[in-house]
C-alpha cells in the first residue's frame, strides 16, 4: 500500500524527465542570451551618454570647483546661479527638445528671450527670498554673465536628442571631451592669470556650452546624418499643435524633475527612452517591457553603487568645492540622506524615461505635481519644523555670513 501512494499519479518515462530538463534549461539560457543582449544593447546607448553627461556636467562642477577657491560667497553665488536660476528655463526647453528634437529654433524663440527679465532682475528677487545681501548681489552679476547659456540651451536640448535618437552618441562623446578639456583650462586661465573672479568662471561656462553646440550642429549639418537632415525646411513646422501640446506636458514633468533633485540616473533614463521608443515603433511591445525591466535593474544597481561611495567618502565630498571646514562638516551631516535620496530616486528617472518614449508626458506631469504638493512639501515641514532640520540650514548660512564678514570683492 505504501509503494502505491508513493508512486507518481503519472507515469513518466526516463525520456520524458529529460526533455523537461532540456527545455527548462534552454529557457533559462534564452533568458541569460535576452538579457545579455539587451544590456548590451543598454549599454551601446548608455555608456557614450553617460560620458557625455559626466563631462558636460563636470563643467558646471569644475566651475564651483574654481569658485570655492576664491571664497565661500563666490562658491555661494556660483551654486545659486547654477542650480537656481540656470535651472528656471532648463526643463522647459529640455521638454520642448524631447516633444520634437528637429525645432530647435522654434525652442528658441519660444522660451528664451520671454525670460530674460528674471535672470536682470536676479538680485532683488533672491534678496526677496532671504539670501544674504552679499550673496544675492554676487549671483545677480553671475545670472547676467549666465545669460548666452540659455541661448546655448535652446540649440543644445534638441540638437542632443536628435543624435541620441539615431545612437549617434560617439560624437557626443568627442563633443564632450573638447569642451570639458577645454573649460578646464580657459577656467584656469581666467581664474589665476587674468584675475577675472566668477565673471571669468561665468565667461568660461558660456564659452564652454557654446563649444558643445557648435560641435554637434556641425556634425548634424555638414554631413553626420545624411538620411536625416536634408537642410532646413517650412515642413518642419507642420503639426505644430501636437508638437506645442506634447512638449509642454513634457516641460513640466522635466522642470519639475530638475528642480526635485539635480543628482540623477538620466543616462539609464535616456537609454530607456530610446530602447522603448524604438521597440514600441516597431510594434514590439514586448520587447519595450523587457527593456524597462533591464532598465530598472541596471539603473538600480548604478543608485546602490553610487549609495555606497557617497557614505564611504561622506566626509570628503566638499573638499573639492571649499577648504571651509564649518561648509565641508555641514555638507557631512546631510551625506548620508544625499546618499540614500540617490538610491531611492535611482528608479524613477527610468519609469520617466519609458513614459517619455511611450507618449505619456502629461500623466507623468499629473504625478510629478502631485508628489512635489502632497507628499514632498508636507514631509519637508516635517523636517524643517518639527526634526529641526531647518535649524541647521540656519545655522550653515550664519557661518557663511560670518566667514564673509569682510569686504566682497565683486569683479565688474
Amino acid at each position: 500500500m505504501d509503494e502505491e501512494i508513493n508512486q507518481p499519479l503519472l507515469k513518466q518515462s526516463s525520456s520524458n524527465v529529460i526533455v523537461h530538463y532540456k527545455v527548462v534549461k534552454e529557457a533559462e539560457e534564452d533568458l541569460k542570451t535576452r538579457v545579455w543582449i539587451e544590456s548590451r544593447k543598454l549599454w551601446h546607448i548608455v555608456g557614450p551618454s553617460i560620458f557625455s553627461r559626466v563631462a558636460s556636467g563636470s563643467m558646471n562642477i569644475v566651475t564651483q570647483a574654481f569658485a570655492g577657491q576664491l571664497g565661500d560667497v563666490e562658491l555661494a553665488s556660483i551654486s545659486i546661479a547654477n542650480t537656481v536660476i540656470l535651472g528656471f528655463n532648463f526643463g522647459l526647453l529640455l521638454g520642448m527638445a524631447s516633444a520634437l528634437e528637429t525645432l530647435c529654433g522654434q525652442a528658441f524663440g519660444a522660451k528664451s528671450f520671454l525670460l530674460l527679465p528674471v535672470y536682470v532682475y536676479a538680485t532683488p528677487v533672491l534678496k526677496v527670498l532671504g539670501q544674504p545681501d552679499d550673496v544675492a548681489e554676487q549671483s545677480g552679476l553671475v545670472a547676467l554673465w549666465f545669460i548666452p547659456i540659455h541661448f546655448s540651451f535652446a540649440f543644445q536640448c534638441p540638437l542632443q536628442r536628435f543624435l541620441q535618437s539615431q545612437l549617434k552618441t560617439g560624437v557626443l562623446v568627442w563633443v564632450s571631451l573638447v569642451a570639458i578639456v577645454v573649460h578646464v583650462f580657459i577656467s584656469w586661465l581666467f581664474v589665476y592669470q587674468f584675475e577675472f573672479g566668477v565673471v571669468g568662471l561665468a565667461i568660461a561656462l558660456d564659452i564652454s556650452w557654446w563649444i558643445l553646440v557648435f560641435g554637434m550642429l556641425g556634425y548634424t549639418v555638414c554631413g553626420g546624418c545624411p538620411d536625416t537632415w536634408t537642410g532646413f525646411s517650412v515642413q518642419a513646422f507642420s503639426g505644430l499643435w501636437d508638437f506645442l501640446k506634447l512638449s509642454t506636458s513634457s516641460g513640466v514633468m522635466l522642470w519639475y524633475n530638475a528642480y526635485q533633485c539635480n543628482i540623477k540616473n538620466a543616462t539609464v533614463a535616456v537609454d530607456a527612452l530610446v530602447r522603448v521608443a524604438n521597440e514600441l515603433g516597431a510594434g514590439n511591445g514586448k520587447a519595450a517591457k523587457f527593456a524597462t525591466k533591464v532598465s530598472v535593474v541596471h539603473s538600480t544597481l548604478i543608485g546602490l553603487l553610487f549609495c555606497v561611495l557617497i557614505m564611504v567618502f561622506h566626509d570628503k565630498l566638499a573638499v573639492i568645492f571649499s577648504s571651509s571646514t564649518q561648509v565641508r562638516e555641514a555638507v557631512d551631516k546631510f551625506s548620508y540622506l544625499l546618499a540614500f535620496t540617490i538610491l531611492f530616486n535611482s528608479v524613477q528617472p527610468v519609469l520617466s524615461g519609458v513614459a517619455v518614449g511611450s507618449g505619456w508626458q502629461a500623466w507623468v506631469a499629473y504625478v510629478n505635481l502631485g508628489c512635489y504638493y502632497l507628499v514632498g512639501i508636507p514631509i519637508g515641514i516635517v523636517m524643517g519644523w518639527v526634526f529641526n532640520l531647518g535649524v541647521e540650514a540656519e545655522r550653515a548660512t550664519t557661518h557663511i555670513e560670518k566667514l564673509s564678514s569682510g569686504p566682497v570683492r565683486i569683479v565688474s
